[in-house]
């Protein structure tokens, strides 16, 4: 019982012994807990709700023990827990429903108990989870599609369950997927052929469910074996799987099929397409005779809240200097009050500059579509003849530049590996979460912002463009930042160049700009010529500082992966650099060498 009373404890680790009863209701006063390991006992009883004052919790660990009851729903308090581990006990009923609003977690584990209930398809805000094992409970109901948007996820078990239905067409977007298993379960359907897109699957187990068809024979496919596909009698495929051949339709069968898709099918779809198109064209010719809305009444339409000229001036003093947060190349930003009390930040565009208004209407296009939460939100607009302004939300934490370059401020490793993961993931939306590419092109530290929780947000789309039909003839000479900007045609791949300057930046604390690349000498020749042997030399002293007492062997292989990522990523050739999807996948598995080196550590201490 005493021991909740030790105020200043951040750490506390006693696994692998023989504790008995239950953990004391006083655990409620360590306030400043950050780690909380008690596996491989005997310790009983309810978890109790005590544990959800730890607010700083960032990793519990009560596995292997026997706890009963429910997983309480206040743990959604604990809104800074990374790895939660509650597996091997005697919890029982549903999961609840609070677990997956937990934004930064990484690792989930609550195998081995008596969960039951429908899977939540609420699992929207868990964009970092890496490894989720449900296996070895009582859950029912199908897979929610929505596990297929947890990009970030390289491990997956939800064997021994009672799960039903198809496995979801989704998990082919899963990219950094390396172990699924789905065994024992009541699965039916086909397999996904999406399932073949998946470049990292090493191990899958779909063993002992109720699966039908052909077994996929793609990419990874070519390395499974029948063990994987065992105990479900209605598939077929490969032979090599310990399945019999797939039928092939007769030919006369096939022939009659060909009757029926010339005499029937084809002349219904072609009727469809025709009326589609006469009914495009009809609005097209009424919308043409309509008056074209402006920029601002637009986003008015999509219920944007209207903001009065006056409201922004006294929101921020007549713009005076000390609420002034930056300048940029199209204008100035400011800090501001709303009359409702919101703080926001002010962008005030310069309409002497040549281009202002033209950046204005295209940012306007842009944001009108664009919701990400690695991107600056967008409030409202306000414009007038003499002014244009786009209202932002304000970012209490500032910029990665004022990170970088301040005095009393300093970064950790983790930090920086998850900004790099929060702009790879806002560029990876910006070129393929839509039907036209957007491109930042001035991708830099001043236009990434931090949050109140350090979660990065890409900001400053003033020379955004949409790729369209002048992309061939763009080149980066007229856009971007010096240092930052690649040479040659704007494409997708001048933002992953960019970001591959940037991302050295973060790790040397060293400009592209700096005096001493002059010449033919470059930062990127700079980074190059360290690895492997000089590379603790250009890496960031604060960071270093920092990080002093890791395993030197470890952080050394974690610090060049990074640095390696980045000459791939600004490389000269735009062919030659990666696609932002595998930087997001490279990235996640740095993380998640950095944790099982972290723990690796902390557990020999």
């Amino acid at each position: 019982m005493g021991m909740g009373f030790l105020k200043g404890l951040n750490w506390l680790e006693l696994s692998n012994n023989n504790l008995t009863g239950n953990i004391p209701f006083t655990f409620g006063g360590l306030e400043r807990l950050q780690r909380l390991y008690l596996p491989n006992n005997r310790i009983e009883g309810l978890i109790p709700e005590e544990i959800c004052q730890l607010t700083n919790l960032g990793e519990l660990d009560l596995s292997n023990n026997r706890f009963s009851g429910v997983i309480p729903n206040c743990i959604s308090n604990l809104n800074h827990l990374q790895i939660l581990y509650l597996s091997s006990n005697r919890l029982k009923s549903p999961i609840p429903l609070n677990i997956w609003g937990l934004k930064s977690l990484l690792f989930l584990n609550l195998s081995s108990n008596s969960l039951g209930g429908h899977l939540s398809s609420n699992m929207t805000k868990l964009d970092t989870l890496e490894s989720l094992d449900l296996s070895r409970n009582e859950i029912t109901g199908e897979i929610p599609s929505i596990i297929g948007a947890l990009e970030s996820l390289s491990y997956l078990d939800f064997s021994n369950n009672s799960f039903q239905g198809g496995i979801p067409q989704h998990f082919g977007n899963l990219k950094g997927l390396d172990t699924l298993d789905l065994s024992y379960n009541n699965l039916s359907s086909a397999i996904p052929k999406s399932l073949e897109a998946l470049p990292y699957l090493k191990y899958l187990n779909l063993s002992f469910n109720k699966l039908v068809g052909e077994i996929p024979f793609g990419g990874p496919f070519v390395n499974f074996t029948a063990e994987s596909f065992s105990g479900n009698s209605a598939l077929c495929g490969n032979p090599i799987f310990g399945v019999p051949p797939c039928p092939t339709i007769p030919t006369y069968q096939q022939s009659k099929m060909k009757d029926i898709l010339l005499k029937c099918i084809i002349p219904v779809i072609v009727s469809i397409i025709i009326f589609v198109m006469l009914v495009y064209w009809l609005r097209r010719r009424r919308k043409s005779n309509m008056e074209i809305p402006t920029s601002l009444n637009a986003l008015a339409a999509l219920g944007h809240r209207m903001i009065s000229y006056q409201e922004l001036c006294q929101g921020t003093n007549n713009f005076c200097e000390s609420n002034l947060l930056g300048v940029g190349g199209f204008g100035s930003v400011y800090k501001g009050i709303l009359s409702d009390r919101t703080i926001v930040a002010i962008k005030v565009l310069s309409l002497q500059l040549s281009g202002a208004f033209k950046s204005f209407d295209a940012e306007c296009k842009v944001l009108r579509t664009i919701r990400h939460r690695n991107l600056v939100k967008v409030i409202t607009t306000c414009t007038n003849p003499e002014f244009r302004a786009l209202v932002l939300e304000y970012m209490s934490n500032d910029s990665l530049e004022k990170w970088l370059y301040s005095h009393n401020l300093c970064l950790d490793l983790l930090q920086r590996i998850n900004i790099l993961v929060d702009v790879a993931l806002a560029l990876d939306y910006l070129h393929h979460g839509q039907s036209e590419s957007i491109l930042h092109c001035d991708l830099k530290p001043t236009n990434i912002l931090l949050d109140e929780d350090m979660v990065a947000h890409v900001g400053d789309f003033g020379i955004a463009k949409i790729l369209i039909e002048n992309k061939d003839t763009t080149h980066t000479k007229t856009l971007g930042t010096i240092g930052y900007i690649a040479p040659g045609k704007v494409s997708i791949k001048t933002d992953v160049y960019s970001y591959g300057i940037t991302l050295l930046e973060m790790i040397t604390r060293k400009k592209p700009t700096d005096d001493m690349f002059a010449g033919d000498f470059t930062f990127r020749q700079l980074v190059n010529a360290s690895i492997p042997n000089k590379m603790m030399e250009v890496v960031d002293e604060g960071l270093l500082r920092i990080e002093d007492g890791r395993d030197a062997i470890a952080l050394q292989s974690i610090l060049s992966s990074i640095l390696d990522l980045g000459l791939r990523c600004s490389e000269e050739l735009p062919d030659t650099r990666m696609d932002i999807k595998d930087v997001v996948v490279k990235l996640n598995k740095i993380k998640s060498t950095f944790f099982v080196n972290r723990n690796r550590v902390t557990r020999h201490i």
